[in-house]
C-alpha cells in the first residue's frame, strides 16, 4: 500500500486538510512553494523625520551641560519649552541617551562601600563572643518578649542573658558590661560580634565597648551565615522539647530561660565540643573528663575486645572556632 504525499492530497482535499492529515505545517508548505530566499533582508530606510547628526549632537550637548546634567529628561524638556526652545520629544531624548549608554538616573548617587566579610578566630574561651536578640512569643498574637543572649563561640558557653519586654540599647549595655566583669575579661582581649540590629550598632553599646577595650565586629547585611553560633543557639532554644510555645508573662519567660540556660551550659553535651558541656570546655575541665572517658573505654576494650573494631578513643576536644573560615595562613598568624 502506498502512502499519499501532502502534495497529492492537496489536489483532492485541499491544502488545510492535507496539511492536517500529514502533520505538515501550512507555513512550511507555502514557504516551499515560494522557494529559498537568498541574501539578507532589505535594509530599513531612514525615516524622513529622523534626526540629523547635528541635531543629535545638539541634544547631547544640552543634556550634558552643567545646567541640566543632574536633571531628569522631563525636567529638561519642560525648562527648554518654557524658554521657547524645542529640540525633540522626551522619548527621543531618552533614545539618544540610551544609544550613548547614558540612560540612567542622572543625579549623583550616594555610594556605599562594600561591607567587609568578618573573619574571626578563637583558639580558647574569652576571645570571641557573639550576641543577638530573639523574640519569645507572648500571651497574645503580636506580643513578644525580647531575649538577649551572649555566647562564647569557642566553648558555646552562654556568658550572659536576659529577657525583657522591649529591645533597648541601655539593656544591652548593662548585660554586656556585667558579662565582661563577671568573666574577668581584660582590655584588648575580646572581640564582640553581632548583626546590624539597632541595639547592636547603637552609640550606647559602641561607647561601652570602646571604654572597655573590646573590639566590635558586625555581620554583613542580610547574611545570616556571618553570625552562625548565636543563630544555631536560638534554634536549639526554640526546638527544645520543653519549649512551651508562648509565655503568659515576662516572669514566666525568665523562669523558663533560667532553667534552659542552666541545662544548656552544664548538662547539654555538645557534639562540636567532643560531647562535653559548654561549661566544661569554658572552665577547662574538659581535658580531665576526656582522660577519664579514655580510662573507661580502655577498661571496656580490655574486658571484651571482640566487641570493638579497634581500640576506642573518646571524641577529640575542640581546638579552634571561627566565623567565616579564613585562609590557613591567617589562622596561623592569629
Amino acid at each position: 500500500m502506498t502512502v499519499a504525499t501532502c502534495d497529492e492530497l492537496i489536489e483532492v482535499v485541499g491544502t488545510t486538510t492535507a496539511c492536517r492529515l500529514t502533520g505538515r505545517s501550512k507555513a512550511t508548505h507555502y514557504r516551499a512553494m515560494v522557494g529559498p530566499m537568498h541574501g539578507p533582508p532589505s535594509p530599513r530606510p531612514t525615516p524622513p523625520n529622523a534626526l540629523s547628526d547635528e541635531e543629535r549632537a545638539e541634544i547631547l550637548a544640552v543634556l550634558r551641560s552643567p545646567a541640566y546634567a543632574d536633571l531628569a529628561v522631563a525636567q529638561v524638556w519642560a525648562m527648554l519649552l518654557d524658554q521657547g526652545t524645542y529640540l525633540a520629544s522626551q522619548s527621543t531624548m531618552h533614545r539618544v541617551l540610551r544609544e550613548c549608554g547614558e540612560s540612567r538616573d542622572r543625579r549623583r548617587q550616594r555610594t556605599h562601600p562594600a561591607k567587609k566579610k568578618p573573619h574571626l578566630v578563637a583558639r580558647k574561651p574569652l576571645v570571641v563572643w557573639s550576641w543577638d536578640i530573639t523574640k519569645l512569643p507572648g500571651p497574645l498574637r503580636g506580643v513578644y518578649f525580647d531575649c538577649y543572649v551572649i555566647i562564647d563561640i569557642f566553648s558555646r558557653y552562654v556568658v550572659g542573658w536576659t529577657v525583657e519586654v522591649s529591645e533597648d540599647s541601655a539593656i544591652a549595655k548593662t548585660l554586656i558590661a556585667d558579662a565582661i566583669a563577671r568573666q574577668g575579661v581584660g582590655r584588648d582581649q575580646l572581640t564582640l560580634h553581632a548583626d546590624r540590629g539597632t541595639s547592636m550598632t547603637s552609640k550606647t553599646v559602641a561607647q561601652l565597648l570602646e571604654d572597655l577595650g573590646v573590639t566590635r565586629t558586625h555581620s554583613r547585611p542580610h547574611v545570616s551565615d556571618d553570625n552562625p553560633y548565636i543563630e544555631a543557639h536560638f534554634k536549639t532554644l526554640k526546638y527544645c522539647p520543653a519549649w512551651p510555645g508562648h509565655f503568659d508573662t515576662v516572669d514566666d519567660a525568665r523562669a523558663w530561660c533560667e532553667q534552659f540556660f542552666d541545662y544548656y551550659n552544664h548538662v547539654h553535651r555538645h557534639r562540636a565540643l567532643g560531647l562535653h558541656t559548654p561549661a566544661s570546655v569554658h572552665y577547662g575541665t574538659a581535658a580531665e573528663i576526656r582522660a577519664q572517658r579514655a580510662v573507661t573505654l580502655d577498661a571496656a576494650y580490655a574486658a571484651n575486645p571482640s566487641r570493638f573494631a579497634g581500640r576506642p578513643t573518646p571524641p577529640a576536644l575542640p581546638t579552634v572556632a571561627w566565623i567565616n573560615e579564613p585562609q590557613e595562613a591567617l589562622i596561623q598568624n592569629v
